[in-house]
């Protein structure tokens, strides 16, 4: 298992000077690499049938550009610009692999077939990050030892370590990064342990989880959590601070200081918002073995008229964290598909054809009322458990079995037939049994 602790570090005037001067040549040599890559690129392909009439390249067609050309070149850079010797060499190394890691994921597509975005030129302060790939060995650039941060060519620092590094981990790597309100390093650390999920036969609870607007997410016990809508209840502080940058000239003092006044800004609503879904996930860790939310396809979703708060709850986030926070606590995550989870009826699954504006789900067939957040949530359970190999009992408790009996004990019943729930079964908790 890998984790990553963020701890604040106070480097003193001068050592600060030095890392953002050490940003500031590897943002150089970023530009320059990206610059080697682009042009071999465009020297080694054309069109078949026709040449360019706005430019064509002329003189030799330059060796083939990779990570492994560009690394043996470090010395040459040194040679002519004496100033990146006093810059980590594995630290420049790495900022080679992050390019040729950016370039192959613009270039060749991943096993499902979706390629990355395509490489930038940074600009002056978009670099805001360096790596010590190596910590507390022989041969590493950085050296972590009772708060004190040591890393080479810069000096020692102190660390404001919040909470203790546990026990059985190894530190592999320390990346120092520049943030809005000052510098952090983040050190990656490694256990060989594994936490493996619960055995199904020891499942005992699970919920299904439904988001929303109207609130942040609807368990299928009827229990709601109140969203927060942190950026909406921020944005007309921080349009009164853009217009005040806008007015500022720009590349001044003031222009920086109002620059880093909103930066801090949309660092605060991103820690408040992030410090909420941590919460939410720990409560529901906390309360359930089994936990079913929807795949959700956030891009889609972020270019509708509701994509502000869309964006501002950050369902995607919220799900990425709650998987990680499971994931070391051994609880099932389980996605399924979000298709007409709101539409189905949870009781006897027929079509309710609904709006958003509608929010009370009322069946024409079984007469089933529920809120309609709620009906999808059971619904989503009911797939997931589906999906699993489990099904919810029609009698009260919390007893659950894997769907380990054949077909002729679950009545002839395939692992695909649909879930269905009694409207009045079961009120706090779920019990889950054998097909």
């Amino acid at each position: 298992m890998i984790l990553t602790y963020c701890y604040r570090i106070k480097p003193s005037a001068e050592q600060e000077a030095t890392m953002l001067y050490t940003l500031e040549l590897l943002r150089r040599h970023w530009n320059f690499s990206l610059g080697q890559r682009w042009d071999w690129l465009r020297r080694t392909r054309c069109q078949v049938d026709r040449c360019s009439i706005i430019a064509e390249p002329i003189g030799e067609i330059p060796s083939k550009v990779d990570y492994y050309t560009q690394q043996s070149d470090l010395k040459q850079t040194k040679v002519l610009f004496p100033d990146y010797k006093n810059i980590w060499s594995e630290s420049q190394q790495v900022n080679l692999q992050r390019l040729n890691k950016a370039w192959e994921r613009w270039l060749f597509p991943d096993k499902t077939g979706k390629r990355g975005g395509r490489p930038k030129f940074k600009k002056a302060g978009e670099l805001r990050s360096f790596v010590y790939p190596r910590i507390n060995c022989s041969k590493a650039g950085a050296h972590l030892n009772k708060g004190v941060l040591k890393l080479s060519k810069i000096g020692e620092m102190s660390v404001i370590m919040h909470r203790p590094i546990p026990d059985g981990f190894t530190l592999k790597t320390c990346a120092i990064v520049h943030k809005a309100d000052g510098w952090y390093c983040c050190i990656s650390i490694q256990d060989e342990t594994v936490p493996e999920p619960m055995p199904l036969d020891e499942v005992k609870s699970a919920v299904g989880i439904d988001v929303g607007l109207k609130e942040f997410l609807t368990t299928s016990d009827g229990e709601t959590v109140s969203i927060q809508q942190t950026y909406r209840k921020t944005q007309s502080h921080l349009a009164r601070q853009q217009r005040e940058f806008a007015r500022k000239e720009k590349g001044s003092n003031r222009s920086n200081r109002q620059k880093n006044k909103i930066a801090r800004i949309h660092q605060r609503i991103g820690r408040i918002r992030e410090n909420f879904h941590y919460n939410t996930a720990h409560k529901l860790v906390k309360n359930y073995d089994l936990i079913a939310v929807e795949d959700l396809k956030l891009k889609g979703l972020a270019r509708t008229r509701l994509s502000k708060s869309i964006l501002d709850a950050a369902w995607g986030q919220f799900i990425t964290i709650l998987e990680t926070v499971a994931v070391k606590c051994g609880v099932r995550v389980v996605r399924v598909s979000p298709y007409s989870t709101s539409q189905d009826c949870s009781n006897c699954g027929a079509k309710v054809p609904k709006t958003l504006s509608i929010r009370l789900h009322e069946c024409h067939k079984c007469g089933l009322q529920m809120d309609r957040d709620e009906n999808a949530a059971r619904n989503i359970l009911d797939r997931a458990l589906n999906e699993v190999g489990l099904i919810l009992s029609s009698q009260c408790g919390l007893g659950v079995s894997p769907s380990g009996a054949s077909g002729a004990a679950r009545g002839g019943l395939g692992d695909t037939q649909p879930v269905k729930r009694e409207a009045n079964s079961c009120g706090d908790g779920v019990q889950l049994s054998l097909f």
